[in-house]
């Protein structure tokens, strides 16, 4: 199971693993206070990326086809996300006020897709 949560709200035991997933420290907020397990900073958008995003939900399509062709190039990135995903619950923490928007939601469906897509292979 894949859940995304704001790095700046409180961490719950049900989070499982804690992965931040962005390219950048949140601001004003501790390492201990983060109870980050993991900081994969591969598994984030490009600073351009980012910066071209902005959060602007028009641009929403766009950003999530740029992030998955920037994702395909952190293949090792992406499989230890999936592997941690197989062994329980993962929790990708990212520190944007956009709580729907953001690359937390893409990261999340481009991982679950690989998930379903090599399940099925298996079958």
């Amino acid at each position: 199971m894949i859940r995304i949560k704001r790095v700046y709200d409180p961490p719950s035991p049900d989070d499982g693993m804690r992965i931040l997933i962005d390219r950048l420290w949140p601001r004003g907020l501790s390492k201990a206070a983060a109870h980050i397990d993991a900081w994969i900073r591969d598994a984030a958008p490009s600073t351009e990326l980012r910066m071209w995003f902005h959060h602007d939900p028009a641009r929403w399509p766009e950003f999530r086809k740029r992030f998955t062709a920037e994702l395909r190039e952190h293949e090792e990135a992406v499989e230890a996300i999936v592997e941690a995903a197989r062994k329980g619950t993962v929790t990708f923490v990212y520190s944007s006020k956009e709580e729907e928007h953001n690359n937390a939601a893409a990261l999340k469906e481009f991982i679950e897709a690989r998930m379903h897509a090599s399940r099925r292979k298996a079958a």
